[in-house]
């Protein structure tokens, strides 16, 4: 079952038996003795690609959650001690995972030397069950349909920033309503879409740019931002460091954009693992009570 689920996520049983260690060959008798007992076909093959019939699709949701709810069960017991061992896979958004979670998990790594850790950094939000994820590092809260539980890790706020270049080139913006005058940069995975949102006191500003340049990557419009391309709507976790240098400006520091937090997900219906909890206790750690990102950037703790 476990090799089925890994073909059916890459498609490919080379592939497959790359990621699980194993040869081709014994990827397909695995295949082939799983389809003998439920006397259905799961994959069609050829020469070119593996895909899922109509019963392996049905098969594959189940099939998953039986197989982490297995590897849950051996984790459990290989932890007996207090070594964590084993495989943790986790993923992150990809600027986040750069900056931050590296040297994090590095260290992690070195105090438990019989971990395994498999880091998947991508910013598009992939369903942990479906893709084998033990954990998933998120900016905000749960889509329903996937059926996560969350821990709250720390603050993830959004701020304006641009070069120092740009500002003195364009000029610094006094009220959100000038942003429509200036180049905007843009994070295409924002829910609201082109619409940024501000708020001083009581007061609420409601903006739609016309960004000349969007990325679903922080780390493009990061470089884009220092090279003086615009203004960016940013994050304070990938901004804090070029703030502190001075290499970015915050922009419009009196209004606030809406205030999200990084989350920890992980299944509903699956036990915590030593090393899944264990992990996510230092990151609360690593994150309290005020995130590095913003004493470097000097916002400080949230209000």
């Amino acid at each position: 079952m476990e090799v089925f689920c890994e073909v059916a996520r890459q498609r490919s049983f080379s592939e497959a038996g790359r990621r699980l260690g194993i040869s081709r060959a014994l990827v397909s008798k695995h295949i082939a003795a799983l389809e003998q007992h439920l006397q259905i076909r799961l994959l069609h093959r050829s020469t070119r690609e593996v895909s899922l019939t109509g019963q392996g699709l049905a098969f594959l949701t189940p099939c998953e959650e039986a197989v982490q709810q297995a590897r849950a069960a051996l984790a459990l017991a290989a932890h007996s001690s207090d070594q964590l061992r084993g495989i943790l896979r986790l993923q992150a958004p990809a600027s986040f995972a750069s900056e931050w979670l590296a040297d994090i998990l590095a260290r992690f790594g070195l105090d438990h030397p019989e971990l395994q850790i498999e880091l998947h950094a991508d910013d598009a939000l992939l369903d942990p069950v479906r893709h084998g994820f033990d954990l998933s590092i998120r900016v905000g809260g749960i889509p329903d349909q996937f059926g996560l539980q969350m821990r709250t890790l720390a603050p993830c706020r959004g701020l304006l920033c641009a070069s120092p270049a740009y500002l003195a080139r364009a000029g610094i913006p006094a009220h959100p309503a000038e942003l429509t005058q200036h180049r905007c940069l843009h994070f295409s995975h924002l829910t609201q879409g082109a619409r940024w949102q501000f708020q001083r006191g009581d007061e609420h500003c409601e903006v739609t740019v016309s960004p000349v340049f969007s990325a679903n990557n922080g780390r493009a419009l990061h470089q884009a931002a220092l090279a003086g391309a615009g203004i960016v709507y940013h994050t304070s976790f990938l901004a804090a460091r070029d703030i502190a240098a001075g290499h970015l400006q915050v922009v419009l520091p009196d209004w606030q954009v809406p205030l999200n937090h990084l989350t920890a997900l992980y299944p509903a219906t699956r036990r915590l693992s030593p090393a899944v909890r264990t992990l996510i206790d230092v990151l609360v750690s690593e994150f309290s009570p005020v995130p590095e990102w913003d004493r470097l950037s000097g916002l400080g703790a949230p209000v």
